[in-house]
């Protein structure tokens, strides 16, 4: 999660049902609003086994996203080591590299269709959006708390006004044309 966003962390989760009369359909993230995808990660996480991945900025800026995107998977998969994952279902075309000890299968649109695959995306964009509405109140004048770090008008605005803050990725188009022209 948070993949197109112009700063913070990108975020993976993994989720195992505890047990099939547990599962409920579960919708894209993004298809439900804010207040719903909350009490529905609250549920997930007491319903469910639960990890979540992270992968820093820094490490977004050093291995490019797509390299961060599967580290973050890996993480969070790895958080659930004592527990018998089975076939990793990867919401996307790609599989995990250096994924070698579990089976996988991608799904394309996988958040849209298999319900695992959208609690995993649920918890996912709920800790990313807490973790930046959190980050808001320390790093003052982006409204992290508004868009989440994603490249709203606003946002690229605040960025040519004050510059970027450690928390932006440095790699990114409207931040690096940003330090590109603030180091003539």
């Amino acid at each position: 999660m948070g993949r197109g966003c112009l700063a913070g962390p990108v975020v993976a989760a993994a989720v195992i049902f505890k047990s099939t009369n547990d599962i409920k359909l579960y919708q894209d993230s993004k298809a439900i609003d804010q207040e719903k995808r909350e009490t529905l990660s609250a549920s997930i996480h007491l319903h469910h086994h639960v990890s979540i991945g992270w992968a820093s900025v820094e490490e977004i800026d050093q291995i490019n996203i797509l390299q961060a995107t599967f580290l973050a998977m890996r993480r969070a998969i790895e958080g659930l080591h004592l527990l018998d994952v089975g076939t990793v279902l990867v919401d996307g075309r790609d599989m995990i590299p250096k994924l070698e000890r579990h089976q996988q299968q991608a799904i394309i649109k996988g958040d849209q269709h298999v319900s695992l695959i959208s609690a995993a995306s649920i918890a996912a964009k709920v800790a990313r959006d807490q973790f930046m509405t959190k980050l808001s109140a320390e790093v003052a004048g982006y409204g992290f708390e508004k868009h989440k770090g994603y490249g709203t008008l606003f946002h690229r605005e605040q960025i040519q006004k004050i510059g970027p803050s450690i928390w932006h990725r440095k790699t990114f188009g409207g931040v690096k044309e940003y330090l590109a022209k603030s180091a003539l």
